[in-house]
């Protein structure tokens, strides 16, 4: 349908270790194997290490959350900056982070709600809203 389309396979970091710590190591071996029999540059299919960042750069405990299983949230950033990096184009990260505010503001619980502040608040919000949706057709809050 798109044959400009990308595909970025992954692995989760997250460790699966309700079946046994050997178990999710040939899980992840099993999974890693198969997606390497498909990635191909040539047709856009392509790998992003996000399992080898946290077993490898971040094996350290101190990245993992309380339950020493999932990244934390330094974890996270690492990665996902390490991502944004070679897979987001330079004019992207405006939008995102509009995006983010919006997304934000529409999360906002405000504890006057009828202040002319909190008005103001959403009247901004309402442009910002506006302006992503004029850009992004597909784009709805």
């Amino acid at each position: 349908m798109n044959p400009k389309v990308t595909f970025i396979f992954t692995v989760s970091p997250v460790r699966h270790l309700k079946d046994g710590f050997i178990e999710n190591t040939l899980s992840k071996s099993h999974l890693i194997a198969s997606i390497h029999e498909v990635v191909d540059p040539r047709h856009h299919h392509f790998y992003f290490p996000s399992y080898e960042m946290m077993m490898d750069e971040l094996r350290d405990y101190r990245f993992y959350k309380e339950d020493m299983i999932h990244p934390n949230t330094t974890a996270v950033n690492y990665i996902w900056k390490r991502f944004s990096e070679v897979w987001l184009s330079k004019g992207v990260e405006d939008t995102m982070n509009l995006v983010d505010e919006v997304q934000k503001g529409l999360a906002h619980r405000p504890f006057h709600p009828d202040s002319e502040a909190h008005q103001a608040f959403l009247e901004k919000l309402k442009v910002k809203q506006s302006l992503l949706e004029s850009k992004f057709s597909h784009m709805t809050f």
